[in-house]
């Protein structure tokens, strides 16, 4: 009886000893994971890449209640340089749905390639993206979208590489993603109150523009997106700013000036270097000025935008 309880005892020592030795090398590789050293600014590998971007956007009455919803849905390919010929992204498909609408695809916008740049080119596009494709959209319907819809057509792909290769690629010049070394670390963006053109084609002219704020990018921890181990990166605008000049007839001006604020994370893969996923919220107030009646338009708009690295057979 003696002998049985001893051994019980023990038994009870060893695994207790088992446990507190598997809770302290647990507890080790949370220390070393959290005070170690990481290179986020590695630059996506040459492999074939495929993108869904969803963008709900709902307007708010005055007093408050949710209005009409629009939904955008862009997915990108990602072409790897081979044979001479340089790396590009293609649109496969853009959708949108306008309130209680069908959705509806852009037949003008399937298969479109550009070869991505970094800043404004001699044209003055955004991201080597042509300003051109985007004028006289017309739905699958054939019905032509109004210049503010296809502006937010035109911004997703703006949105897709500001996130992805502008706060998640590594900077030329001044501070970016390879500044963030260590988890709890936040630094300034370059990006940081740059003013780039909105002008698009026919559609707004010069003098329009967005201005970013004081732009905030932190090193929030690690994350698993798609099976891969991330760096969960966040970003915050700051106080951002935008004016709309639009004239869709001579002596005919409309302007609109707003703020913005948007903040959200990224989730970029430590091996790969691509980013598996992006989360972005907006919170948008403008006042438009018409030249007749009602003369003046205010409005509040939140955006929600998802964009998620996927397989070929899981594109919208």
């Amino acid at each position: 009886m003696y002998s049985n309880l001893m051994t019980y005892i023990l038994l009870i020592f060893v695994l207790s000893s088992a446990v507190l030795s598997a809770d302290l090398k647990n507890q080790t590789g949370i220390e070393n994971a959290l005070n170690s050293k990481y290179d986020l600014s590695k630059p996506g590998s040459n492999t074939k890449q495929y993108f869904n971007l969803t963008t709900e956007l709902v307007n708010y009455a005055p007093d408050g209640k949710r209005q009409s919803k629009d939904i955008y849905k862009l997915s990108l390919r990602f072409i790897p340089a081979e044979n001479g010929n340089k790396e590009q992204y293609e649109c496969l498909r853009f959708s949108f749905q306008f309130g209680d609408s069908a959705m509806r695809d852009i037949p003008s916008l399937k298969n479109m390639k550009y070869t991505f740049f970094s800043g404004i080119d001699e044209k003055n596009n955004v991201f080597g993206i042509d300003h051109a494709a985007f004028e006289n959209l017309t739905g699958s319907n054939g019905v032509p979208l109004p210049p503010d819809k296809s502006y937010h057509i035109y911004n997703a792909f703006i949105d897709f590489h500001g996130f992805c290769n502008v706060f998640a690629g590594k900077t030329a010049d001044g501070k970016g993603i390879q500044d963030l070394k260590k988890i709890g670390e936040k630094i300034v963006h370059e990006a940081s109150y740059s003013k780039p053109p909105t002008h698009l084609g026919k559609n707004f002219a010069e003098g329009s523009y967005f201005q970013n704020g004081k732009i905030i990018l932190g090193f929030k921890g690690l994350s698993r997106v798609n099976n891969k181990s991330c760096a969960l990166v966040s970003f915050d605008s700051g106080e951002s700013s935008f004016k709309m000049i639009n004239m869709p007839m001579p002596n005919f001006e409309i302007v609109t000036n707003g703020s913005s604020h948007y903040w959200g994370d990224i989730y970029k893969d430590l091996q790969s270097g691509w980013v598996q996923k992006v989360e972005m919220h907006e919170i948008v107030i403008s006042q438009t000025k018409l030249p007749v009646e009602p003369k003046i338009i205010n409005a509040a708009i939140e955006r929600y935008s998802v964009i998620v690295n996927v397989s070929a057979d899981q594109i919208f």
